[in-house]
């Protein structure tokens, strides 16, 4: 994979690069006008998704950081993304052009004082594995195999920038309108911010680790704070494939199943027991060993989820909750879905989407068991997605709903259920961890 040399850091740099990636994104839509001429208008259309995603994904991988950091999360909402961006933004999960290794040395000097060669006894000065924000390599340390994780020059100065100049597409894309939209891009930036401090992931590592050991099938890497920093962070190199590649060829139900309920066990047990949670759910943060078990990485986007929120959250996936209409929109204005300066046509539009979508995506919390296997149950959500995204009633009102919690934690969500259809994990347990009072 090409290297890169350098990294746009300053905020004219990384403006103009993204200015010249809309003058792309402008060409493309004229080669589209003229396309649909001579071919159908969805094939033209395909066509503009395809050549726009190479367009913009190729811009944001130069910048990495927050940039790239949102195309990933944009990929993993598979039912308002056309399949192109996906398919494309998927790769900044785990596949990402890094650093040259002359840029590496110097990157690792700058932040921790010393070369590489003076602290391990060897070190691979070309990465392993590039993500959005940093870059991951092998070391060595009296016998042991280290993976060293590298932050890209820049990245955390770059972070209100970048967010800024990404604003009007968001609030184009998720229709957020008002002038208290600022709470969402305010906690995107805050949890940006977090990610780029690696002491406090480290940190939040261990007590992750720690407090999730019980859960059969689940391993954790061992951190090493003296040869870590703010900007950069050792562990144990884990043996295993990244739980997307495996799940691509998996063919043994039972493992699928294990690993699946490991998964589900250790979101549950965090969401419920330790009102924090690990909000990065996508394939290149998960490993799968050769023994079958599950491994977790990255803890540097962790979530903690305030009592007012999770009661309330969790009280409306209840389906009694759902089946009351008075207690459901109770819980609607208790987590600001409805306000009270909605005019009716609001107050109806909302209740009735929010209904259609909470009625289907609780279903696994309704049953002691679910199948994520259930592809017609997946075919629901992405039919449901696609169709409320294309209403022209839902352009026409603001989209700024919910409580500032929603957009990690539905976030978290969405990639968990993904992650398990992946799998096709069966036979899960549900709500062995489910404590509201």
């Amino acid at each position: 994979m090409k290297t890169i040399d350098n990294i746009p850091t300053t905020k004219i740099q990384r403006a103009t690069k993204l200015i010249s990636t809309g003058a792309k994104v402008g060409a493309n839509y004229i080669k589209y006008y003229g396309d649909k001429m001579v071919n159908t208008a969805e094939q033209a259309r395909q066509r503009l998704n395809k050549n726009n995603a190479e367009d913009i994904y190729d811009g944001l991988k130069q910048l990495k950081g927050s940039a790239l950091k949102v195309a990933q999360m944009l990929s993993m909402e598979k039912s308002i993304l056309p399949q192109a961006y996906v398919e494309k933004f998927s790769l900044a999960q785990f596949s990402v052009p890094p650093l040259s290794p002359p840029l590496v040395l110097k990157t690792f000097k700058k932040y921790f004082g010393k070369t590489p060669h003076e602290i391990f006894d060897t070190f691979n000065a070309t990465s392993v594995n590039a993500a959005s924000i940093g870059q991951v390599h092998i070391a060595m340390k009296n016998g042991k195999k280290l993976a060293v994780k590298i932050q890209y020059p820049g990245v955390a100065e770059s972070i209100a920038s970048d967010l800024a100049m990404v604003k009007p597409i968001a609030m184009s894309m998720f229709n957020i309108k008002g002038k208290d939209s600022d709470k969402y891009f305010k906690e995107v930036e805050y949890k940006l911010i977090e990610e780029t401090n690696y002491i406090l992931e480290m940190k939040q590592s261990k007590e992750i680790a720690t407090a999730c050991a019980h859960i059969s099938n689940l391993e954790f890497p061992k951190y090493y704070e003296k040869y870590s920093s703010e900007r950069i962070i050792t562990m144990d190199f884990m043996n295993g494939e990244h739980l997307s590649e495996f799940t691509a060829h998996n063919t043994d139900q039972n493992k699928a199943n294990q690993l699946g309920q490991a998964l589900w066990d250790f979101y549950m047990f965090q969401i419920h027991n330790l009102k924090k949670v690990h909000a990065d759910p996508h394939p290149g943060n998960f490993l799968v060993s050769e023994k079958g078990k599950l491994i977790a990485l990255d803890f540097g986007c962790m979530k903690t989820i305030p009592q007012d929120f999770y009661t309330p959250y969790f009280e409306l996936a209840q389906k009694e909750v759902i089946d009351n209409n008075t207690a459901f929109v109770e819980k609607l204005y208790e987590l600001e879905i409805l306000k009270d300066d909605d005019s009716q046509a609001e107050l109806d539009f909302f209740t009735a989407m929010f209904h259609d979508m909470l009625s289907l995506f609780t279903k696994p919390f309704h049953e002691a068991t679910f199948d994520f296997s259930d592809a017609h149950f997946f075919k629901q959500i992405a039919e449901l997605g696609e169709r409320y995204s294309k209403s022209a009633d839902l352009k026409k009102m603001n989209g700024n709903r919910g409580s500032k919690h929603f957009i990690y934690i539905n976030r978290t969500f969405f990639g968990l259920y993904n992650l398990m259809f992946d799998l096709k994990a069966q036979n899960i347990k549900i709500n062995n961890y489910l404590r509201l009072s």
